[in-house]
């Protein structure tokens, strides 16, 4: 049975008389994997970050945050002495939909109930309906 290639297969490579042969590294190197599709991979990153949606609080949890607030407003208004507490809050993201619960330990300056803000010492202000949890710290 004769092949198709049967007249070239044994014949040597072509030598080219202008150009000297390319080393094997710089051969294989053409052939490396590229990025085609810059930035793929970080959109991929990006889908598979995990976002919590907010809790809506039940009747008794809001009455119950409502007192906590206002016994912190109480002492913060007009501006006294900051009070340490212990801070749940939802923070939205900024690239998807959702965000994340966070908890810390910060220093409340003020609560302003025209806007429904709590002022941080460090002057960042936290929306009161992201609020899940305050609770006043005691030393």
């Amino acid at each position: 049975m004769s092949g198709k290639y049967d007249d070239i297969i044994h014949l040597s490579r072509p030598v080219s008389e202008r150009h000297p042969p390319m080393p094997i590294a710089q051969r294989a190197a053409q052939f490396a994997p590229f990025a085609a599709l810059t930035g793929y991979e970080a959109v991929l990153n990006e889908a598979a970050r995990f976002t919590s949606r907010q809790i809506e609080l039940d009747e008794d949890a809001k009455a119950e945050l409502n007192r906590s607030l206002l016994e912190l407003a109480a002492r913060t208004d007009p501006p006294g002495e900051p009070v340490r507490v212990q801070l749940t809050w939802f923070e939205p993201d900024g690239l998807k939909l959702g965000g994340t619960y966070r908890t810390e330990t910060v220093t409340l300056r003020r609560i302003d109930r025209t806007y429904r803000l709590l002022e941080l010492a460090d002057r960042s202000l936290i929306e009161i309906d992201r609020v899940l949890d305050i609770r006043e710290l005691t030393e």
